[in-house]
């Protein structure tokens, strides 16, 4: 019998334990520790003998997706961006293979156009083909005013964020069979800016656009590929002690009352990836705990 559970106190409320880490923050130092499924998530084999590749995917949401598709039966392609990470995507890899799966780690600065093409021609080397593209690779800084935003800083968002998305969408698109899926992380402030993340903001609005004009593009085409897009609200990962001020707070005025785990994101994009959205493209689906998201 399915032992349902109040949303309010199923995982860690805050205030959480005083914490700040350097950017862009890593696993083990979080207090409390996040759930990316790795002892929660059952799969049915939705996704058997797929090939996907995830960015951002050494911890946080990234993590929590890649462990989902392995339970789900997909081999897959792991993208992650600085030397720090190494320790949180050797473990991601670990809960791959220990389903059985293939994993491969690719570390490189998705600014980059030629690394975003070298890293679609790898997983089509080893792979031969490739069902699922999630772009969740994401850069984020608290800024308390617009005149702490340097140029740079806002290059170097709008280039992370939404820039690399064209790269490696524009990249895998001739490779992609009708059916496969692209799936792309927005978020709720794509709805409701939040106030010390301008420059974050402005590119997750930019990403829900991109996902719903090229969802059109792709099916006025008659490709078959799907594109769609999850609009997380507050996520307890570890971007959050090293970029976000006062984290011990962070989630308290969601209406649940508490941060997301990244194992509660993870299933989206695992339905948004399956044949049960077949007749799903160019939407996002928000899971913001609550939050009114339109």
């Amino acid at each position: 019998m399915t032992q349902f559970k109040n949303p309010h106190t199923k995982y860690p409320v805050p205030p959480f334990p005083k914490q700040e880490q350097k950017v862009p923050g890593t696993e083990v130092e979080m207090k409390p520790k996040a759930d990316h499924g790795e002892e929660t998530y059952t799969g049915t084999e939705k996704l058997k003998g797929a090939k996907a590749i995830i960015t951002g995917a050494d911890s946080g949401i990234g993590r929590a997706i890649a462990i989902a598709y392995a339970r789900e039966g997909a081999d897959v392609v792991i993208n992650y961006g600085y030397d720090i990470e190494d320790e949180d995507a050797e473990e991601t890899v670990h809960w791959i293979e220990k389903e059985g799966c293939k994993a491969i780690l690719s570390k490189g600065d998705l600014r980059n156009e030629n690394y975003c093409n070298e890293l679609i021609d790898m997983a089509i080397k080893e792979f031969g083909t490739i069902d699922i593209l999630v772009n969740n690779a994401a850069y984020q800084m608290a800024h308390k005013s617009l005149e702490e935003i340097t140029s740079k800083e806002w290059d170097r968002t709008f280039e992370t964020n939404i820039r690399s998305m064209f790269y490696l969408s524009k990249a895998v698109v001739p490779y992609m069979k009708p059916g496969s899926s692209i799936i792309n992380t927005a978020s709720v402030v794509s709805y409701n800016p939040n106030a010390v993340l301008l420059d974050y903001a402005a590119t997750k609005g930019a990403i829900q656009n991109f996902t719903a004009n090229l969802a059109q593009v792709l099916m006025d085409q008659d490709k078959g590929i799907r594109v769609n897009a999850v609009a997380p609200g507050p996520v307890w990962t570890p971007l959050i002690p090293s970029t976000m001020p006062e984290p011990e707070n962070f989630g308290k005025d969601s209406p649940i009352k508490r941060p997301a785990q990244p194992a509660e994101i993870a299933p989206a994009y695992v339905f948004l990836a399956s044949e049960d959205s077949s007749y799903i493209a160019g939407a996002t689906i928000a899971i913001t705990g609550g939050k009114v998201a339109f």
